[in-house]
């Protein structure tokens, strides 16, 4: 008697990644449809020998969309929307493995791996000049104010000069890398009166202003380790006679007189002269002829 045996083959097994956790450190400025972690790294095997659907979710709010898989029966991972460090730092997802589609009325064995995200900061922005205002919902673009100064004609200034809302400064805004930046004038320095220090910004004087009209200047700032990421900043230098007196009043004492009931706006008149309007001037020796 031969008696024919057939096996047959029951959905017992899970599949099984090889690895189940992952940490990965992805550039800010990674391309879009740029792999993150191959295919071969990533697949699962089933003792059962039945076709595998993955799955990614993550596990963050406000992440998703920006990694997915190939295909649901390839896990290859890659970027699928540009990063952004400034609206998050981290993620993580979760790959599941399964031994049937996620629609099927069977019963399914599951398996999941994670993969932990970091994502690290790329030199992508141009120095700021501080103080400055953010002019978009990123925060990306900072927009800096007008430095504003003053300085004595015919007069050499042999400090730093002051400077309003306050020293020329500027940063790297990513500020993880930190790169160093020179300052330098580029442009609005007639005569050369003025130079600038690369390393602190600050501004000060080759020589006296023979002229009053006022020096508007462009100022750079430059990324050491790439000049062409920079940023130009404007500073105002106004050119003003110096005061060498104070303003005094030509009288001590005034003395008017009003009447009673007298309608608003009317003239006081001088104690001593009733028919002449009561006037005050004040003087200034710096300026004899006015």
């Amino acid at each position: 008697l031969q008696i024919i045996v057939t096996i047959l083959n029951e959905n017992d097994n899970s599949p099984e990644f090889q690895k189940t956790n992952f940490t990965e450190v992805v550039p800010e400025d990674t391309k879009v449809n740029s792999t993150i972690i191959a295919r071969e790294e990533l697949s699962a095997s089933d003792a059962d020998l039945d076709i595998i659907y993955y799955e990614l979710t993550t596990t963050v709010p406000a992440t998703d969309g920006y990694f997915a898989i190939k295909g649901v029966n390839n896990p290859e991972i890659y970027l699928e929307k540009a990063l952004d460090y400034e609206k998050f730092k981290w993620t993580t997802l979760i790959l599941y493995a399964r031994d049937r589609p996620v629609s099927s009325t069977e019963p399914t064995n599951t398996a999941s791996a994670t993969i932990n995200i970091i994502i690290e900061q790329a030199d992508t922005k141009p120095p700021w000049f501080l103080p400055c205002t953010f002019v978009n919902e990123e925060r990306s673009i900072c927009i800096s104010s007008l430095y504003t100064g003053r300085v004595n004609m015919s007069e050499m200034a042999t400090e730093p000069l002051i400077l309003e809302p306050g020293p020329i400064y500027a940063i790297d805004p990513d500020y993880t890398i930190n790169e160093r930046i020179t300052y330098s004038i580029v442009g609005g320095n007639t005569d050369d009166v003025f130079s600038m220090d690369a390393d602190t910004g600050n501004l000060t004087m080759n020589k006296p202003a023979t002229s009053p009209d006022s020096y508007l200047l462009q100022v750079m700032a430059t990324q050491v380790n790439n000049i062409q990421k920079y940023s130009i900043a404007s500073v105002e230098i106004k050119v003003i006679n110096k005061s060498n007196h104070a303003p005094y009043f030509e009288s001590r004492i005034y003395n008017g007189t009003v009447f009673v009931k007298q309608a608003p706006g009317s003239f006081v008149f001088q104690a001593e002269h009733p028919s002449s309007p009561l006037r005050i001037a004040a003087v200034d020796d710096d300026f004899p002829d006015v």
